[in-house]
């Protein structure tokens, strides 16, 4: 029988201006015997899922170096990230340093990828992965609102695409009450100043908060123009609306407030099974428009995946 060869291309930038290319041949005669070359080449156990991180953020960073440190059942593969170089140091600290690859290849050597990226990225990340029949876990849910496809192409292929509590409590709660029938939910978000500078609703409706010494009310509206106005501040309102009732259903109010220091969500809904408050005050990562919790719920999602016992919906 005549062999096939193919080959695993990764990208290791030694500085901000050179790539190295480092081009792996080897046998194969199928596809699963390439997949398994190429787990075996980073010293992957075939058994174990191996997962990529796009974004190497404040949230990525926390990701990888979880990931590292170690989740039963799961091995970092590789990452991603528009400046490489900047992160080459720390990344080599690792135990297990993970290829660095531009987005396109990410798939090709992982079975998971946590998208810890800008929404504008979201489909270039998500697509070749749920493609494949393999598993996205998205951050920037809001960006799943202009690309329904996704869900279908995930849909079609026996792909799967997460979308982890992040910043918000009781999802689980919500996710239950619309197995039967809710009538409202209601989000209020108030953030600190920083935390909402440079939104594009802001700029696009001549809204000035620099200055504010009081309170003051900036939006009120339906969860998917919230996540168009504000995409990078209020993702929870999306994962909220995801769960329960929709988009376009489900209310947000969002504060701009000089006199709060952490990101504070409170949600309100009415169903046919119960009705429930509840309210979380996040304390900012490095980036004052995420919560330091974000980072841990993909990490806790991720424990999720190989644990022998699971808690929660």
């Amino acid at each position: 029988m005549k062999n096939n060869f193919d080959y695993a291309v990764l990208f290791h930038s030694e500085s901000a201006f050179s790539l190295h290319v480092v081009v792996v041949f080897h046998k194969t005669t199928n596809s699963e015997n390439r997949e398994a070359g190429e787990a075996n080449f980073l010293g992957i156990l075939t058994t174990d899922l191996r997962v990529a991180v796009a974004g190497l953020g404040p949230i990525g960073t926390r990701v990888v170096k979880a990931l590292d440190g170690g989740i039963d059942g799961l091995v970092l593969a590789a990452v991603s990230a528009k400046n490489p170089g900047k992160h080459q140091g720390w990344l080599a600290t690792l135990k297990r340093p993970p290829a660095v690859l531009p987005i396109e290849f990410l798939s090709d050597i992982a079975d998971l990828v946590v998208e810890c990226a800008p929404s504008s990225l979201v489909r270039s990340i998500v697509a070749p992965f749920v493609a494949r029949g393999k598993i996205a876990i998205v951050l920037s849910a809001g960006a799943l609102l202009d690309h329904a496809e996704l869900i279908e192409l995930a849909k079609q292929n026996r792909g799967q695409i997460f979308v982890p509590t992040g910043a918000l409590i009781g999802l689980d709660a919500v996710t239950a009450a619309a197995v039967g029938n809710i009538h409202s939910v209601r989000m209020v978000t108030r953030k600190p100043i920083r935390g909402l500078a440079g939104a594009p609703y802001l700029l696009e409706h001549n809204i000035e908060i620099e200055r504010i010494t009081e309170p003051l009310r900036i939006f009120d509206g339906t969860a998917r123009e919230a996540a168009r106005g504000f995409p990078a501040n209020v993702n929870v309102a999306v994962a909220l609306s995801l769960a329960g009732i929709g988009p376009d259903l489900t209310r947000v109010e969002i504060w701009a407030d000089p006199s709060v220091t952490r990101n504070t969500h409170s949600i309100e809904v009415e169903s046919d099974s119960a009705r429930f408050s509840m309210s979380i005050e996040n304390i900012p990562s490095e980036n004052p428009k995420t919560g330091l919790i974000t980072a841990l719920s993909v990490v806790a999602c991720l424990r999720k995946l190989r644990a022998p016992l699971r808690v929660g919906t």
